[in-house]
């Protein structure tokens, strides 16, 4: 919506694919110490950048909103600094979230509150099944085989089912194969 502010916005880009890419290279490079200095050096001199800009009494409002937020949340979002293990968004948590976020307008309205605690039970379930690396498709035909053996209902004691009561030769049945483990009938 401000096109005279594009080539500001940018510059900043710049300034944080600059960051990605020191990032990157100290993760990659852990006892190099030029790949250790420059995402210190990168984050300061953006830091100066950004008091510079906002020291500006010209400076566009627009812009100036997003270098205060900028400002606020500072120590935050360069938390990733100090410590490498920290990632430096949360892009792979978002993406996690996506399918269910985007799904539940499809799981029978997102105002029906019955659909919403069912597709949190089973997002509940697919994940502890994931955790125990149990294929979620052959669990749930074993399990609803159970329940049409007993005439349409859910057995009576489920503790046979849960993960961490399977036998051995149960869990390797229902467990996922890794890929060097699928065969070309797989």
């Amino acid at each position: 919506g401000w096109p005279a502010l594009k080539p500001w916005a940018l510059q900043w880009l710049q300034r944080i694919r600059d960051l990605y890419r020191w990032n990157r290279r100290r993760r990659a490079h852990p006892a190099d110490p030029a790949s250790q200095a420059g995402l210190p050096q990168a984050v300061a001199a953006m830091r100066l950048q950004r008091d510079a800009e906002l020291a500006d009494p010209a400076l566009p409002t627009p812009a100036r909103k997003v270098l205060t937020s900028l400002q606020e949340h500072w120590s935050g979002l360069t938390l990733f600094v100090d410590d490498p293990r920290i990632p430096m968004d949360n892009n792979l948590s978002e993406r996690r979230l996506r399918g269910p976020a985007l799904g539940r307008k499809n799981y029978y309205g997102s105002g029906a509150l019955w659909s919403g605690r069912l597709a949190a039970a089973l997002f509940s379930l697919l994940a502890t099944l994931q955790l125990w690396r149990i294929n979620p498709r052959l669990w749930l035909s074993w399990y609803l085989q159970s329940c049409a053996e007993a005439g349409g209902q859910p057995p009576n004691d489920v503790e046979p089912f849960l993960p961490w009561n399977l036998s051995p030769d149960i869990h390797a049945k229902l467990c996922m194969r890794s890929p060097e483990q699928k065969t070309d009938t797989s």
